[in-house]
């Protein structure tokens, strides 16, 4: 019984070993997936709200399938959308008269 105990840790370290390898490999490609879907929600969501004139909850319904981890919020008053998938991405977008919304430029 005493070897299966000593057994559980190094078990468990293994599979955090092996997840933590796993996540390193595929993080790029979540990363630039979240940055891409989060431009997209952020520019579509500021032209419903400020051509179109709909309610922010209402946007939300503009949302393609697999974009559930976008989060949007409002600045009313820079009339403006951000997009963002938490500890990823983030993207705001701005309505420019003559223009129509335009994303904010990416800082590396």
């Amino acid at each position: 019984m005493t070897q299966k105990r000593r057994a559980w840790p190094w078990i468990a370290l293994a599979a955090l070993v092996l997840l933590a390898l796993g996540w390193w490999y595929v993080r790029d490609s979540f990363s630039g997936n979240a940055e891409a879907g989060t431009a997209y929600a952020a520019r579509v969501a500021c032209s419903c709200r400020q051509v179109a004139g709909r309610s922010l909850e209402d946007c939300e319904k503009d949302k393609l399938d697999g974009m559930e981890m976008i989060s949007l919020s409002e600045d009313e008053e820079a009339r403006s959308v951000t997009a963002s998938v938490p500890l990823m991405a983030s993207a705001t977008a701005r309505y420019k008269e003559g223009y129509g919304c335009v994303l904010d430029p990416w800082e590396d």
